[in-house]
């Protein structure tokens, strides 16, 4: 298992972008969070097997209907945080 951060740059706000993220999460089974920043990006942490971050990161990567994802940086974390279900941050 290892956990990530991920920061998503373009028109990520206001297009459900949060939802979006939950309902990939579930689906991969990752667990963590992602919450919107005041600058305009969204910021996620991660955790899960590698298998399943790969295809939740090609998911973030496509953003849903209405977004437009122009850049995503993403960096490994040290530690496992061990969360038990991926939520939204407000």
């Amino acid at each position: 298992m290892i956990r990530i951060s991920i920061n998503v740059e373009g028109h990520v706000q206001g297009v459900g972008f949060r939802y979006f993220t939950t309902l990939i999460a579930e689906n991969h089974h990752i667990k963590g969070w992602v919450r919107n920043k005041e600058n305009g990006d969204v910021e996620i942490e991660a955790e899960g097997e590698i298998h399943n971050l790969k295809g939740f990161i090609n998911n973030i990567r496509k953003g849903p209907r209405f977004a437009r994802v122009d850049n995503v940086t993403i960096r490994e974390l040290e530690t496992i945080h061990g969360y038990d279900k991926f939520k939204q941050i407000y």
